[in-house]
């Protein structure tokens, strides 16, 4: 079967005092997720699944229309930083040097209600689930970096670096080749020629 693991579009900065901050898509990220639809609408993508968050399942819903399936939220692809009050882009934390931004750089992604292990763990399992589910298909699974980060680190066997092995661009997609056997091989990364020629930003060096 063919996974397609896809991050999310651009979303905006929300910063609240208390309660989840859970962001919707900024203008650019609704941009970025009909031209991801339109890319991929010429494969047959049997089923879409997405994270919970709104910034996942605002990039999956022009997919799963031009499929013509539904979008099935799937709790264990959420991100590391789920129920946090904040989300900052992290476009903007580098252009100012914040330190939570130098805190990335130093591998310091995780927050005290789930361990780097248990992250892995739930987003693992998770996508090797959907993948028994799904012989002989293609799927789309719309999600988050440091979810994209976890399962390629998996099957490369790059543990040492987990989320911090690469920064995936907005909308980008990550396709894989996977067995119910459990051979897995990575056939793209960071694939974004739907922004190529846009003018829409795609992550910490490009515009489309």
């Amino acid at each position: 079967m063919e996974l397609l693991i896809i991050r999310h579009a651009l979303p905006v900065r929300r910063e609240l005092t208390e309660g989840i901050a859970d962001p919707e898509l900024a203008p650019e990220g609704l941009f970025q997720a009909e031209h991801l639809a339109k890319y991929l609408a010429s494969e047959k993508i049997d089923a879409v699944y997405a994270s919970p968050l709104r910034r996942a399942q605002q990039t999956a819903a022009p997919l799963a229309a031009l499929q013509k399936v539904g979008v099935t939220l799937i709790d264990d692809v959420a991100e590391w930083d789920r129920n946090s009050n904040e989300y900052v882009p992290v476009e903007e934390l580098k252009a100012t040097n914040d330190p939570r931004w130098q805190a990335m750089l130093r591998g310091e992604w995780n927050v005290p209600e789930e361990s780097a292990d248990d992250f892995n763990k739930r987003t693992i399992g998770a996508v090797d689930k959907l993948i028994d589910l799904h012989s002989g298909h293609r799927i789309a699974i719309v999600c988050h970096g440091g979810v994209i980060n976890a399962y390629l680190t998996y099957i490369l066997g790059l543990s040492n670096y987990q989320q911090g092995f690469f920064y995936p661009n907005y909308t980008s997609i990550h396709r894989v080749a996977a067995a119910r056997s459990g051979e897995r091989s990575i056939v793209t990364i960071n694939e974004t020629s739907h922004l190529r020629g846009t003018g829409l930003p795609m992550g910490l060096f490009q515009k489309g």
